[in-house]
């Protein structure tokens, strides 16, 4: 089924309930009042009424009259509801359109009312989140200019990495500081699209990722959304599908760009965004290709207040969740007592196992070399190894251990044994019966982290573990999966999602003003999220706490970080008497 049948589809299921006229071009699914003039959020006058889909909210109230945020909150979830209870109910067939309906209206909303929009996500995060970012972020990305409208092409900044200089970049970012911003900018994140989420190069459509995390910066962790900024370095597009569409509106050509050209690119555009917004302005970089990824954040890790979130956001969140699961394996007592394989060896596995190790010598003292001798690592040719040094990228040699060959996950498992896997390869359905069985079969509780996003990419299903392990086995997700019944018991799979680290390393570092964020806090923010785990969360077999709690994560995670932050003297602004307070009182609240 067509996107824009599902449009009408919903259109008239909706006016069914009585929600919006039968004739409307497509679904006024929250029916709020615009508020694009709110100073709170930006410079910007008023948008002139349009008749795009994408905008069709309803029109702008007569002056002086609102409707009292109560009211618009509630109205938008009930038919949020509508919508989601057809979702429900939809054939395979239907399904994917209707969710990227939802999403288009959520996004609709986030520029037309975004106090409702924050109001409405956070109040409902467990139901709304994956239709703000992943799995449903994905399937948008793909057919961006289609589905986000207006928001994609006047959402963030662009920069055509062919042709900017410094100080063409500076002028644009000074333009949406002055037009756009609510009088400055706190946190950019910035993708050049080239590995969205497991989907691969989309190119400019990867703007959806960087509008989606700053939601969730909002929406988790009380960043003011007039003071965000998503931005796109489009340096081109290898995937003729996508960059030959008509309705691609990004620089219509091949990633042809030499590491010199990229690098001198990324330099522009952070000495640029640090001259207009400030030296503290947080920089989240997100879905670079791999080949970039490692050495940008190694560039400028020690110059900007940045961080990379597929390699340690994600490393963040899964340390946090092995934490936790050593209160559910008595018989492996610390993370030096398991051996690990992962299934991918690019930025999200490389960067997990880099703070794993790094989390094994600040517990232990022990040197580098040990820290590494349990993590192994599985790429597209088989177990990395001794035997492979001569082919392997830089960030895989200190996993390259002499314990034999193996081409295949399968061969890797049997030959070493692990007590955790954990997958990071964006290929589905990797973790099959017999590598879980066999798991089972050498473990009382084997840890299975089948990480991949969206759901499509998953290593395996929650079900599937549950099953072939007995329902033994210790589960976490990168998408989220319904609860498993199984042996009479509820199995709650924990959705190891980034959602629950980076948007409170973010405020941490902006409420002390570091100048750095560093693996420490990577470290520091996995211990805070395990110690918010409660045991009736991990009596089910979940290693995370509930997405409802993530704003008190968040302010856990926050004070941590700032608090080391002036312990280790990197903080810029005055320290207060009372950090928690301090935090609290700089999370935005919508309304407020």
């Amino acid at each position: 089924m067509k996107f824009t049948t599902a449009v009408a589809l919903l259109s008239s299921l909706i006016s069914v309930q009585g929600f919006l006229p039968a004739s409307a071009p497509s679904p006024n699914l929250f029916g709020v009042p615009t508020l694009l003039s709110s100073s709170r959020f930006s410079n910007a006058s008023p948008s002139a009424p349009s008749s795009s889909p994408a905008r069709a909210l309803g029109e702008v109230p007569p002056a002086g009259s609102r409707i009292p945020p109560a009211v618009q909150v509630e109205t938008a979830w009930k038919r949020a509801q509508t919508l989601l209870n057809a979702i429900d109910r939809a054939s395979p067939e239907e399904k994917g359109d209707l969710e990227l309906t939802l999403y288009q209206n959520l996004q609709t909303l986030s520029y037309t009312s975004p106090d409702t929009f924050y109001a409405l996500i956070t109040a409902h995060l467990p139901a709304l989140m994956p239709f703000v970012y992943t799995p449903v972020v994905g399937a948008a990305c793909v057919n961006w200019y289609e589905v986000a409208g207006h928001a994609a092409i006047n959402t963030g900044v662009f920069v055509d990495g062919f042709s900017s200089d410094k100080a063409s970049i500076k002028k644009q970012l000074e333009d949406y500081r002055d037009n756009k911003s609510a009088g400055g900018v706190d946190a950019i994140v910035v993708t050049d699209g080239e590995r969205i989420l497991g989907l691969g190069d989309l190119g400019a459509n990867g703007m959806g990722i960087p509008c989606g995390k700053l939601h969730l910066y909002t929406a988790c962790g009380g960043v003011n959304p007039g003071k965000c900024l998503p931005v796109t370095l489009d340096c081109g597009c290898n995937v003729d599908e996508i960059r030959e569409k008509d309705t691609y509106a990004g620089v219509k050509r091949k990633r042809d760009m030499s590491v010199e050209q990229f690098d001198k690119l990324v330099q522009n555009f952070m000495e640029a965004s640090m001259e207009v917004f400030g030296r503290e302005v947080l920089i989240q970089f997100e879905d670079f290709g791999n080949g970039n990824a490692f050495r940008v954040l190694e560039d400028w890790q020690p110059k900007a207040t940045c961080f990379n979130d597929d390699i340690q956001g994600t490393a963040s969140v899964v340390l946090g969740g092995l934490f936790a699961s050593l209160r559910l394996t008595p018989e492996v007592a610390s993370l030096k007592d398991h051996k690990f394989v992962f299934l991918g060896a690019g930025e999200a596995g490389v960067g997990i196992a880099n703070l794993i190790s790094y989390a094994i010598r600040v517990e232990t003292g022990c040197s580098d070399e040990e820290s590494y001798k349990n993590i192994h690592l599985v790429d597209s040719k088989g177990l990395v190894s001794k035997s492979r040094t001569d082919d392997l990228a830089h960030h895989k040699l200190p996993y390259a251990h002499d314990v034999g060959e193996a081409k295949t996950l399968e061969e890797a498992v049997q030959l070493i044994n692990p007590t955790a896997i954990i997958g990071v390869s964006a290929q589905p359905q990797t973790f099959t019966e017999s590598v879980i069985k066999h798991m089972a079969k050498t473990n009382k509780n084997p840890i299975v982290f089948a990480l991949s996003n969206p759901t499509s990419k998953a290593e395996c299903t929650a079900e599937q573990a549950y099953k072939w392990s007995d329902g033994n086995c210790v589960f976490a997700s990168g998408s989220p999966f319904a609860p498993v019944e199984i042996a009479g018991t509820t199995k709650i799979p924990g959705q190891g999602n980034n959602a629950y680290v980076f948007p409170g390393i973010g405020l941490g570092a902006l409420t002390a003003g570091s100048s750095s964020v560093s693996d420490n806090d990577m470290y520091i923010a996995a211990k805070s999220l395990s110690e918010t785990v409660g045991q009736d969360r991990l009596d089910a077999g979940c290693l995370y706490p509930p997405l409802g709690d993530i704003r008190d994560v968040s302010k856990k995670i926050a004070t941590d970080i700032a608090t080391k932050a002036w312990e280790d003297g990197i903080a810029r602004h005055p320290k207060p008497a009372d950090v928690s307070k301090a935090v609290e009182e700089r999370m935005w609240s919508p309304f407020d």
